[in-house]
């Protein structure tokens, strides 16, 4: 039997627009957007919807808007393709929360609350540490690595072969680019984001976001969840394990994403399907470099929504 994983959007998936369609032709959709802004007393839905990009390119905003889209990807898929069973979640980053919320470890209110306070606990730390991130091109990681060591800066995301992501101090991370290229990486792009994601510059969010982690109630999932932090499923079989959950949440602000390993976990235990819910298709594009026999599908708006679910009923 071949199985199916499910698996959430990351931050810079956004775009002004996205969910916009979901929520026009399905009253399923308008309902969540409806209790998503009811739950955090703010119009998120229409910043998803209408923008400006300035406000939806806030942390704050970025990451709950991604989450909720992907939720609502979610929710519409499950109607629409009611014999889908799925068995196991992953999601890149702040999609980790909308793979456990998917799993049942978390409520759909809790799980957007949270991801609101990460999204704004982040921001801080970015406000006050001068913080930059790039993409390592067509470089291994074992050269990226001396790079990063070279030059003071982390490896932050390793999202499949010949595309790295690095974070640190801004002037480190020019430098780290200078190096890459010198060692044969094919580019060296700093990205436009707010800070130094996933490296130690986001230090302070962690214990901000260990004390709303404390507030909400988290469950052993359902299915299997993979962690960013170590590529592997989450623990559920011990008995610390919802605080176990908890501390890799806050450990994953300051470590790498580790999403190739937790793709090749995923397809050594036999998934040969994968669903890539909310906006983009960035891990549609790291899976055909990690695997291209895989079959990938994706939601995102209604089109690719009819045509996953007609997918799946083949």
């Amino acid at each position: 039997m071949s199985k199916t994983a499910i698996l959430f959007a990351g931050q810079g998936a956004q775009v002004v627009g996205m969910g916009r369609d979901l929520a026009e032709k399905f009253p399923t959709a308008k309902a969540w957007f409806d209790r998503a802004n009811a739950a955090l007393g703010y119009d998120l839905a229409g910043i998803c919807f209408n923008g400006p990009e300035a406000d939806l390119t806030k942390t704050e905003n970025a990451q709950p808007g991604i989450f909720l889209v992907s939720w609502v990807c979610f929710e519409l898929l499950k109607e629409h393709a009611p014999h889908l069973k799925f068995d196991a979640t992953a999601g890149l980053s702040l999609g980790e929360f909308t793979a456990l919320t998917a799993a049942g470890a978390m409520s759909f209110e809790d799980g957007l609350r949270v991801v609101r306070q990460r999204g704004k606990f982040m921001q801080e730390a970015c406000d006050v540490t001068c913080g930059s991130m790039a993409a390592v091109i067509g470089l291994d990681e074992a050269p990226t690595r001396e790079v990063c060591a070279e030059a003071g800066v982390v490896l932050a995301n390793l999202n499949c072969p010949g595309q790295l992501v690095i974070s640190g101090e801004a002037e480190k991370i020019a430098k780290a680019c200078e190096l890459a290229k010198a060692k044969g990486a094919r580019k060296a792009i700093p990205l436009s984001v707010a800070g130094a994601y996933h490296s130690p510059l986001m230090a302070s969010a962690q214990a901000k976001l260990r004390d709303e982690l404390a507030k909400i109630k988290i469950s052993a999932p359902t299915v299997p969840v993979i962690s960013n932090v170590t590529g592997q499923a989450h623990e559920t079989h011990r008995q610390d394990a919802c605080a176990t959950i908890s501390g890799r949440l806050v450990e994953q602000v300051c470590s790498s994403v580790r999403w190739e390993e937790s793709m090749r976990v995923l397809l050594a235990q036999g998934f040969t399907r994968f669903i890539e819910l909310g906006p983009g298709t960035a891990l549609s594009g790291f899976m055909k470099r990690i695997d291209k026999t895989a079959q990938m599908l994706n939601v995102a708006d209604v089109a690719s929504l009819e045509a996953t679910a007609k997918g799946l009923s083949i």
